[in-house]
């Protein structure tokens, strides 16, 4: 104890003295220095190694359950297979509870039955048997109810096969896309359709137009001027199998054609199987779905609507939509009843009384009796109402609309008033302002625009807009080799369409677009994608589209989920989409990344093809663009089917 005493004054005194020090005393401070790091190495080495085995012996393997003991760390037990040496756990011993998906997610998307393959459901024949039949209500739209809405996927038909290609899908389409031979029966003299083996061939007849619809435009033509490009967007009403849109095409010319469904059993998805804009529509009680000031022509062939009754509600109808300027075109009865009215099986004073009641209801409507020829009578809309509004003061038959939006449409009540023009100072004046004749009608400064009557948009964002949607088509076209394929889609809608930015880019591919602008749009811009010389309509995508399924070839929205977030389930706007959607079809969706990927989770319970891709300015935006394709599948076979039932 002396000794230690000793040698530890030496050390301090060696330490604390500022006399050089000796060599020795530096050995001594040295092996002391050593001495309490290895002392205390070896204390922390054993309080952190202290392990417990137990062993038991297998064969030439044992089993050894090893518990580690670390400081502030919970114990962990694990069991591993190794020969008896010293355990290492690599294991991870920390973690974080994965959270809940805060929205419902569809983890199958199931098939609905075969017997729903034209389902349609908001004109569903069965519920539309609990509507009035007066004034064709039942025919309206009526949409499911929440809880009346199928959360399945529509099939095609077994032995669905991909359309031919424009134009030769004009004159034929496959029977198995619409197994329907009762017009073929029905229609067999007028030439509507024909059944020729595996297919129907349409040889473009018509019941007033026995000779072709080519003819019959062609008579058209003879009376207003089809070629200048004046004329550019037309409605066709009750369209039969939409022979007159199919050969108004090829003259530029594009027309919405609609009928009622079935009145005809599968007209308008006759139409759409052609690759001809066709929705399902009648004209009831609610306006149709286009803003005003839409049509340069309107048309009806042996349509059945009665047009003089009702005091004149339907072409009042057509008077909102139709342009200042634009025509009506009216053949079949009454028109030259005094030659045909043996074979209508009419008496001559009921189809007298009949074009009685309809020149008054044009006049009433400030039409004037353009020409009647043959079979063929055109009526012209004026170009402004100050000369019809001078002749109210006089005769006060059929009051100017009051306080209504011309442009509303959608389940809004139709009226019997006369839809004003917009306000001109001159007689000459155009209301709404002159539009160029196309094509240069489709990058021309919309009339709505450059009057400033749309707030918030301005010539130049229109400008801005044409460019940019040029550049982003011919992006979309470097991620989606079928959209590049010309010819390989003919049937497009963009289901968001704004300003008809995306349409007018495809415009020089076959192909025409459905245009639609929700109901829930901040600014109603239909009425600047009719002035293009574009086709669109009104929707509100929480319900389904009037159209059959597998209308579409191919489907776009920009930013459609973002506008319906809040709004509605994204599954029942995917589900619709994929009713609509043909087999082997494509879809490119623009929206924020987050959205994209709730999106992306349902579409691939749907058996689609996606993958998101990058903005087309790069990586570090937030938007991103979703592209998919619907997979190939129909029903099963009728005898697989059957075997199922039994």
């Amino acid at each position: 104890m002396a000794n230690s005493s000793s040698f530890l004054s030496i050390l301090f005194q060696n330490c604390t003295s500022k006399k050089p020090n000796k060599p020795f005393p530096r050995l001594y401070f040295l092996t002391f220095t050593i001495f309490l790091c290895t002392f205390f190495y070896f204390l922390g080495l054993w309080q952190n190694s202290t392990t417990t085995i137990t062993s038991a012996a297998k064969n030439q393997y044992s089993t050894a359950t090893t518990t580690i003991i670390r400081p502030n760390c919970p114990q962990t037990n694990f069991t591993s297979t190794s020969t008896p040496s010293t355990a290492l756990d690599f294991s991870a011993h920390h973690h974080v509870d994965i959270p809940e998906q805060t929205t419902a997610r569809v983890n199958h998307a199931p098939v609905c039955d075969v017997s729903l393959s034209e389902y349609t459901p908001c004109e569903d024949v069965q519920r539309s048997l609990k509507f009035p039949r007066e004034n064709l209500v039942y025919r309206e739209r009526h949409c499911p109810e929440k809880n009346e809405i199928l959360r399945c996927r529509i099939p095609a038909p077994f032995g669905y096969r991909v359309p031919p290609r424009w134009p030769e899908s004009r004159d034929w389409a496959w029977y198995a896309n619409v197994p329907h031979k009762e017009l073929t029966i029905e229609k067999k003299n007028q030439n509507w359709v024909h059944f020729e083996g595996d297919r129907f061939r349409f040889p473009g007849g018509g019941t007033m137009f026995p000779r072709g619809a080519g003819a019959y435009i062609d008579d058209i033509g003879k009376l207003i001027n089809l070629k200048d490009g004046s004329i550019r967007t037309a409605l066709d009403t009750g369209c039969g199998v939409a022979s007159w849109g199919a050969y108004l095409l090829p003259r530029n010319i594009i027309a919405v054609s609609f009928a009622p469904r079935d009145t005809h059993e599968a007209q308008v998805q006759f139409a759409l199987e052609r690759g001809v804009p066709a929705l399902i529509g009648v004209i009831a009680s609610i306006r149709l779905p286009y803003p005003s000031r839409s049509f340069d022509m309107a048309h009806c062939s042996r349509c059945l609507i009665p047009w003089g009754q009702n005091e004149g509600i339907y072409l009042a109808e057509v008077d909102r939509v139709l342009r200042p300027g634009g025509y009506w075109i009216l053949s079949g009865p009454p028109i030259n009843w005094e030659t045909h009215w043996k074979g209508w099986e009419r008496t001559r004073e009921s189809l007298n009384e009949e074009q009685n009641s309809i020149e008054r209801v044009a006049k009433s409507l400030c039409w004037k009796k353009f020409v009647q020829k043959g079979d063929i009578a055109i009526w012209q809309k004026p170009t402004n109402h100050i000369h019809c509004k001078i002749t109210r003061k006089v005769f006060k038959n059929r009051p100017f609309c009051r306080a209504e939006d011309p442009d509303s449409a959608w389940y809004t009540k139709m009226d019997t008033c006369l839809t004003p023009l917009p306000e001109v100072t001159d007689i000459k004046d155009i209301s709404g302002g002159r539009l160029s004749n196309w094509p240069e009608r489709l990058t021309s400064i919309p009339p709505r625009i450059s009057s400033g009557s749309l707030k918030g948009i301005t010539a130049e964002m229109f400008n801005e807009n044409t460019e940019l949607w040029k550049k982003r088509v011919a992006y979309y076209k470097t991620i989606d080799y079928q959209l590049a394929e010309p010819g390989r889609f003919r049937n497009l809608l963009d289901m968001n369409a704004y300003l008809g930015g995306f349409a007018a880019a495809m415009i020089d591919d076959p192909v025409w677009v459905m245009n639609v602008v929700p109901v829930e749009a901040e600014i109603n811009t239909l009425g600047v994608v009719f002035e293009r010389g574009l086709i669109g309509t009104y929707q509100n995508w929480c319900e389904a589209m009037s159209t059959y399924p597998r209308t579409y070839d191919f489907i776009h929205a920009d930013s459609v989920f973002s506008l319906y977030e809040n709004r509605c389930n994204i599954e029942d706007i995917l589900l619709e989409m994929d009713r609509i959607l043909r087999p082997q079809g494509s879809v490119i969706l623009r929206d924020d990344v987050d959205v994209l990927l709730k999106v992306k989770r349902v579409v691939d319970a749907m058996q689609w093809d996606a993958r998101i891709a990058d903005h087309e300015k790069g990586p570090h935006q937030r938007e991103k663009i979703l592209i998919a394709v619907k997979k190939y599948w129909t029903a099963a076979a009728p005898e697989q089917n059957q075997q199922r039932k039994l």
